[in-house]
């Protein structure tokens, strides 16, 4: 199904305004979080900077791309306010080759949440605020140096995270018609439409992170920004319905990205996107603490930072590494015909656990949204009366908050067990096309990978969530 052929929500999307829209309702959500959590109480419950981050931005995030796409990429602030920006100051470098690819914004992704968890940041507004602040800078400064998307395609932590956690998703944009693509003789969706008066000035921009559609396979790199269908001027690009994680099983080439089977860079990506699910929510439970601290007797310090690095070391390093090691070792071994490397075992099955991390990222981020899903409401009616003396909204409501634990405990599960599901059909698909002859052999220690991380989450999910304590040690 072709969602911008449906009367109400197609006729929305195909606004020209309807980004630019979306993009001033967060960055007022952005001011909020900055201004109060500079000024405002910092008891982070009480603080939007911390309520509207931790609790609701996060989850809502995930739900969008489990429910529609990426939604957040599309309504991205900071693509606004960098276009502000570049009024003023006119990008002319271009981003360094040897920069390209998926590494530096994977280790901004680990930096930012290993911050997360090192400095308390859901308990301390003014350094989410300053965080936030810094994120748009960083964002702006980039790309007024650099053509095209360069932050969002090679640095945004948060992109990253989106752009794998949208394999998942249940559309995607790709063209109607390729015969129509054949005959087009200005490429208007990547290189943007102009205007044919003199001096020319570009109307429609193009996709500004290098995707050219007819050669576009799948949600990676794509923020969904929808450029590409305002500057077709044959009406050929369609939001079409499709199978979620279906991209993940492409073995041919892809515009902007190649061939996945090649990128060892995506495949860590894939992989760090997955264990770092199982890590963040851990991070968060009673036995995480008590781990810390045995790591920190271990190697003899008293400082959380070095006990919760070498916990994210194991987490995201050491143990995915023994876990697929053994599990491509064991395929590799099966196959006596040896039709494939160690290294191209490894990467082809790697992609196959991205739908069990986004059950539980899905489970995780969604525990918090729906426990907390109403204190928003009297952080605002107290953040009113901070601002104006009044209670325009009325007394904060602190009684309310969200539903009971033990209430989303049952969608917890649900969502980690759909999600290995996906996990078990993609190893299933992957074992039949590379290893017709004894596929069940094959997948077998992969079906046992994937039953050991749904175990796991099911125990994490299981576990009492806890702040972290103001001091580590003492």
């Amino acid at each position: 199904m072709n969602i911008l052929t449906l009367p109400i929500v197609g006729t929305l999307a195909r606004w020209r305004y309807v980004r630019p829209a979306l993009q001033l309702v967060l960055l007022f959500a952005a001011a909020a979080v900055v201004l109060h959590g500079l000024f405002g109480p910092q008891l982070g419950p009480r603080n939007l900077a911390t309520v509207l981050t931790s609790i609701h931005w996060r989850g809502l995030l995930i739900i969008a791309i489990a429910a529609a796409g990426n939604l957040f990429c599309t309504a991205c602030p900071m693509v606004l306010a960098r276009d502000g920006a570049r009024h003023i100051l006119h990008p002319k470098l271009r981003w360094p080759r040897w920069l390209r690819g998926k590494w530096l914004g994977m280790a901004l992704l680990v930096l930012v949440l290993f911050s997360y968890e090192l400095f308390d940041l859901w308990s301390h507004p003014r350094a989410t605020a300053w965080l936030v602040l810094g994120y748009f800078g960083l964002a702006i400064l980039v790309d007024v140096l650099f053509t095209g998307a360069s932050f969002c395609k090679h640095l945004c932590p948060i992109g990253q995270f989106n752009f794998m956690a949208s394999t998942m998703a249940p559309t995607e944009l790709r063209v109607s018609d390729l015969n129509t693509c054949r005959t087009c003789k200005t490429s208007d969706c990547i290189k943007g439409r102009y205007s044919t008066t003199e001096p020319k000035r570009l109307e429609r921009r193009g996709c500004e992170l290098g995707l050219f559609l007819p050669l576009k396979v799948g949600n990676l790199d794509c923020t969904m920004c929808l450029d590409c269908v305002h500057a077709c001027p044959h009406d050929n690009i369609a939001l079409e319905t499709r199978v979620p994680g279906a991209e993940l099983l492409e073995t041919g080439r892809r515009s902007g990205i190649g061939r996945l089977l090649r990128r060892i860079d995506v495949a860590t990506l894939a992989l760090v996107f997955t264990f770092a699910a199982f890590l963040n929510a851990f991070a968060m439970t009673s036995p995480a603490y008590v781990v810390e601290q045995r790591v920190a007797e271990m190697i003899g310090v008293r400082s959380e930072a070095p006990a919760l690095a070498l916990v994210f070391l194991l987490g995201l390093v050491v143990l995915p590494g023994l876990l697929l090691g053994a599990a491509a070792v064991l395929t590799w071994a099966f196959d006596r015909a040896r039709a494939h490397s160690l290294q191209a075992t490894f990467v082809r099955y790697a992609y196959a656990l991205v739908p069990v991390g986004f059950g539980m990222w899905l489970a995780h981020y969604g525990f918090h949204l729906f426990t907390g899903v109403f204190a928003v409401v009297p952080v605002v009616q107290s953040a009113l009366v901070d601002a104006f003396g009044q209670p325009l909204l009325g007394q904060p409501l602190w009684g309310w908050v969200g539903l009971q634990p033990g209430t989303v405990f049952p969608i917890q599960l649900g969502c980690v067990m759909l999600g290995a599901a996906g996990s078990i059909g993609l190893v299933q698909a992957i074992s039949r096309r590379e290893y017709p002859a004894a596929p069940n052999v094959a997948s077998a220690p992969w079906l046992v990978l994937v039953a050991l991380l749904l175990t796991t989450a099911a125990w994490i999910l299981a576990q009492p969530m806890e702040m972290r304590a103001v001091s580590f040690i003492g």
